[in-house]
């Protein structure tokens, strides 16, 4: 049974990746560059617009700001209501894989969330924050509306063979995994690493170290190009934590983060200890903002913790925060919080871990999209 949107058979938007790839040749005006600007809006899926400008820019501040129109259900989100244009300002560039030739490149734009993380994060820079992050997804076939890989009727062979698997009928969707990896590799991300999950068409790949508020950039250009691929494949991308209920293992965004403390080999330990206390009492408030649906996935089971409580250990897999074992040997390193759902808004997620690792004056989470009931 599936908790992710129904997808009725067929209703996939057709993309056909060869017969566009016979375009992208080099343009006769090397001065025209294509800019693919990047945006989140209000219920946090991305959008984009293409732009075309004069020259090839070597800096951000070279890259106009995106005025669009909103529509009808944008504008009832703004303040002001008689308001028909919004202004997105650039805030990272990376290479654009899917216009190699023309040099083309991807502009992020600014977002409520990430204001609030850059701010938190120039507040301790000091601290010189490292964050990783491991995106889990589900791969969908929109015309069985099952999982990529499974059978039309019934379900596939159970857990076991599939995680990190190689071979027909043990791994399903590497041409996905693969060009994805390597778009990223070639726009600039700090890609370092992918794999197959524990659930058949369930995968992984991972963005890190990031410094600050590079994380999130980093990581939703890199869910940008996912869904790009997964276009030219006419595949579906979930982000759902539990898009299959039943004897499956969920889908997180672990998240792992270090200080320089922390990383220091004089008190390593002690400081990573001294955070995760920080983080116990704000349990909750970590847990409005770990995503949508999370009481789905954080059951205690499948490697996780239970959503109502927090705990931590050494190597345990089934607890709110790991400390791997390789860092209590070395007395230094960092700590994996395992809460996180697959579909969390990133700025959000580094900033709380900022905010209760070191005690910050002010939680102010009341967005009801992550709001998590009982």
């Amino acid at each position: 049974m599936l908790t992710q949107p129904y997808f009725p058979p067929g209703s996939a938007v057709i993309s056909n990746a060869p017969i566009t790839s016979r375009y992208d040749t080099p343009l006769n005006n090397a001065t025209k560059v294509t800019i693919e600007y990047v945006f989140i809006d209000k219920n946090h899926q991305l959008r984009s617009k293409s732009k075309t400008i004069n020259f090839i820019p070597t800096s951000l501040d070279q890259i106009p700001a995106l005025n669009l129109f909103l529509d009808e259900e944008q504008k009832k989100s703004t303040e002001d209501l008689h308001s028909s244009q919004q202004q997105y300002k650039p805030v990272a560039m990376y290479d654009d894989p899917f216009r190699v030739s023309s040099h083309g490149k991807l502009v992020l734009c600014e977002s409520p969330t990430r204001q609030e993380c850059k701010e938190m994060m120039e507040y301790y820079a000091d601290l010189e924050p490292w964050f990783g992050m491991e995106q889990e997804y589900v791969l969908f076939d929109p015309k069985t509306n099952k999982p990529l890989g499974w059978p039309l009727h019934g379900e596939p062979e159970s857990q076991g063979k599939y995680y990190c698997g190689v071979g027909t009928g043990r791994m399903f969707g590497r041409d996905i995994l693969e060009s994805h990896y390597r778009a990223c590799l070639y726009a600039g991300l700090t890609i370092c690493g992918s794999n197959a999950e524990v659930t058949p068409g369930q995968l992984e790949y991972q963005i890190g170290p990031c410094l600050g508020v590079s994380m999130g950039d980093e990581l939703w250009i890199a869910r940008y190009i996912m869904e790009r691929v997964a276009e030219d494949f006419g595949i579906i991308v979930s982000l759902h934590p539990k898009p299959i209920l039943g004897d499956w293992n969920p889908t997180g965004c672990h998240t792992n983060f270090s200080t320089n403390e922390m990383r220091s080999v004089d008190n390593g330990l002690m400081a990573i200890e001294q955070a995760i206390e920080n983080m116990s009492s704000k349990h909750l408030e970590h847990i409005k903002v770990y995503g949508r649906d999370n009481h789905l996935r954080l059951t205690g089971e499948y490697e996780t913790g239970h959503i109502s409580v927090f705990s931590y250990g050494v190597g345990n897999r089934g607890a709110s925060i790991r400390i791997p074992r390789r860092v209590v040997l070395e007395g230094k390193g960092y700590m994996e919080d395992r809460r996180p759902a697959s579909n969390i808004d990133p700025y959000q997620v580094t900033t709380i871990i900022m905010k209760s690792s070191f005690n910050y004056k002010t939680f102010d989470y009341n967005d009801q999209y992550y709001l998590f009931e009982e």
